[in-house]
């Protein structure tokens, strides 16, 4: 349920539904919530350890007279979901930041590798060196000609041109997130629109940090990072270690990433929350604290409480608010918001 925010730390859906229980003191004992969420013991155990093992919990105290639990039986402490939100967001920034520093390595390695390829005649290895703007033009259209399930795109200034109506029109999958400082003309942004209309899993994001198109999730091209001159080189990565540094990268600023929104004038930029507005707007700062009490962990009552409205009103509020961000569970609600900046000012 909240996969999309723990997969990075080795977390997933098992962890999330303990943590939420925890959370609500659904049970008094272990044996009892094994029960509750139809697990067996061992793997409840195993859970709520990687909980713990990763900052959402704290193990039990077997002296705390308050815990009427055994000790094999007693459960850790949940940690507060706005600080466990916040431990995720750090761990991932530099998890990014890690693999944009193995990116840039790869890139010192292109220009060290283009100096001598004519020396090693060109020969291919799990990192192959392609110069000159028509050879990478003709990798890449080979590369997408021989793509079978999906395509993954991160591109910045000068955009790379890309046929991605003849991918989506063989059925090939296609996500793609650019940066936003490239997206001012109104006839690119149009051009754009047209194929998320056909199909294209597109996104938006300030600072996208390398050029890259992986294929099928098994080769990888680094297209140059300025406009393709004669001398311009280009990698294309088949080494799995390798790919298995870029591929995360790409899906990392997937993540912060979002969707286009085109503006009147059409140009685009990220999509925002109607709590992105300015602070005196009402609905956005209603919408606020309605993200921080969701983060608080409140409950439906103590929510209509602090709202002023009826327990109903403010159930269907969180209904809305979960819509709009895409969210199963309160929690994955927090942790959208807040990495998205919601919770902010």
């Amino acid at each position: 349920m909240i996969q999309g925010e723990l997969t990075t730390l080795g977390l997933g859906r098992t962890e999330e539904r303990a943590y939420e229980a925890l959370l609500a003191e659904q049970a008094d004992g272990a044996d009892e919530l094994a029960r509750l969420l139809g697990l067996p013991r061992e793997r409840l155990d195993a859970a709520l350890g990687r909980l713990v093992e990763h900052g959402f919990a704290r193990p039990p105290d077997p002296s705390d007279p308050s815990d009427p639990s055994d000790g094999g039986d007693a459960l850790p402490r949940p940690a507060a979901p706005a600080a466990a939100i916040r431990t995720l967001i750090h761990r991932r920034q530099a998890e990014l930041h890690l693999k944009s520093a193995e990116l840039a390595r790869l890139r010192m390695a292109a220009d060290r590798f283009a100096g001598d390829a004519a020396d090693r005649g060109g020969g291919r290895g799990r990192v192959d060196v392609v110069t000159g703007r028509r050879a990478i033009a003709e990798r890449a259209a080979r590369l997408l000609d021989g793509a079978e399930r999906e395509v993954v795109v991160l591109d910045r200034p000068p955009f790379a041109a890309l046929d991605v109506e003849s991918l989506l029109a063989r059925g090939v999958r296609v996500r793609a997130v650019l940066d936003r400082s490239g997206l001012t003309d109104p006839g690119r942004v149009r051009a754009l629109t047209g194929l998320v209309g056909r199909g294209l899993l597109l996104r938006v994001a300030r600072g996208v940090p390398a050029k890259l198109v992986a294929v099928d999730r098994r080769v990888t091209l680094l297209p140059p990072t300025e406009a393709a001159g004669p001398r311009a080189a280009a990698l294309v990565v088949g080494d799995g270690l390798l790919c298995g540094v870029l591929l995360p990268l790409f899906e990392a600023v997937w993540e912060r990433a979002e969707p286009l929104c085109v503006a009147g004038d059409g140009t685009a930029g990220p999509a925002r929350a109607a709590g992105d507005g300015t602070a005196g707007d009402g609905a956005a700062g209603a919408q606020r604290e309605l993200l921080a009490l969701l983060a608080a962990g409140l409950k439906d009552e103590a929510i209509a409480r602090r709202l002023g409205v009826h327990v109903h009103t403010a159930r269907r509020r969180i209904s809305r608010l979960l819509e709009s961000l895409d969210a199963r569970t309160r929690f994955q609600a927090g942790a959208r918001a807040s990495s998205r900046g919601w919770l902010d000012g």
